[in-house]
């Protein structure tokens, strides 16, 4: 895996963290003003041009069934979303009051472990799962579907084929009634973020790529750019006002020859902690916030200090969690048990 991606991976999954611990300021100091300090929203665009980038860049060349796609992404993505959506399901139905944005719900729940749109009953604007940062991976397991038919398409056409199924799905959900929760969700032009990774990672295969030069400075005003929009465009227009920097961002890093540039350790494994991080944060967060506010924790009067907390706790609690549910981590502990025994 080229490094820039892991790098790229850290980043937005500790823009996603800051982004939540600005949140849970504001949910003890009501006073707080979160306006000027509240972005790393945008980490989620720069892990769907990142996730198209990294399936075509993994099956590009390669005689790959769909049920062997879809094998290796479950086994990565659903064993860890599923013990994390059970525990939060756990606690909401045991001690409710520990959670604020949600509440036990058993038709919530199954959908939310099948990855389908789903409102929340805690707050029935928003259609997010039990675990609520797990509404990308809903974005995410709908694209390794339909990438995964694809795979039986002629790869020369691959790639029209998708942006003709993406283009086609959410015309039709855009025909469909307004009420339905999944209409909503398939017709966000969102989506179009994963193919614009693909299309990235053709023109990094077929060595079409920025100037070193060029590469650089473009890289510096895609992040500049990501803030800058963040501030000024809400959500409503991410696919191109956040979707736009995401891709230069990427285009830029993989320009980059960063083979000869000393490696970053600790930004490149938390690149590999990433999906981690990503996940368990939001426990972190709360787990943190109620420690602070029961023992009476002076931290929380310090807004920047709890921030710092939290996105080093949360990487932390991310990289143990990684260590103790990656198979390939296990195999290579028993390994060394073995030969010291």
């Amino acid at each position: 895996m080229l490094v820039q991606l892991q790098y790229l991976r850290a980043i937005a999954a500790l823009m996603v963290v800051y982004f939540h611990s600005i949140l849970q300021v504001s949910k003890v100091q009501p006073d707080f003003q979160t306006d000027f300090y509240l972005s790393g929203e945008t980490g989620v665009d720069i892990f769907f041009v990142l996730s198209g980038f990294v399936m075509w860049l993994t099956t590009a060349g390669r005689e790959i069934r769909p049920l062997d796609f879809y094998r290796r992404r479950i086994q990565r993505i659903v064993p860890l979303y599923w013990l994390a959506t059970l525990f939060a399901a756990s606690v909401a139905l045991l001690a409710p009051t520990l959670l604020k944005s949600t509440v036990f719900d058993l038709p919530h729940l199954i959908a939310s472990l099948f990855f389908l749109p789903w409102k929340n009953p805690a707050d029935p604007t928003m259609a997010v799962p039990v675990v609520v940062p797990g509404w990308t991976l809903n974005y995410e397991m709908f694209f390794y579907f339909v990438f995964g038919l694809l795979l039986l398409v002629r790869e020369k056409y691959r790639i029209a084929a998708l942006f003709a199924t993406m283009t086609t799905i959410i015309l039709v959900c855009r025909f469909m009634p307004g009420g339905m929760t999944a209409a909503k969700f398939y017709s966000d032009p969102i989506i179009y973020e994963f193919l614009a990774g693909v299309v990235l990672a053709k023109l990094y295969l077929d060595k079409i790529l920025l100037p070193q030069a060029v590469a650089w400075p473009a890289l510096v005003v895609g992040f500049s750019f990501l803030l800058i929009n963040e501030a000024l465009c809400d959500a409503s227009t991410r696919a191109y006002t956040w979707g736009i920097p995401a891709i230069v961002i990427l285009y830029s890093a993989v320009s980059i020859d960063f083979s000869k540039l000393p490696v970053i350790a600790t930004l490149n494994y938390l690149g590999d902690a990433s999906y981690s991080i990503y996940l368990t944060h939001a426990f972190t967060l709360a787990f943190l916030r109620i420690i602070c506010v029961h023992l009476n924790i002076q931290i929380l009067t310090s807004p920047p200090v709890f921030i710092v907390s939290c996105i080093i706790c949360s990487a932390i609690g991310g990289a143990i969690i990684h260590e103790l549910t990656t198979p390939s981590r296990w195999r290579k502990w028993k390994r060394k048990r073995a030969v010291a025994a």
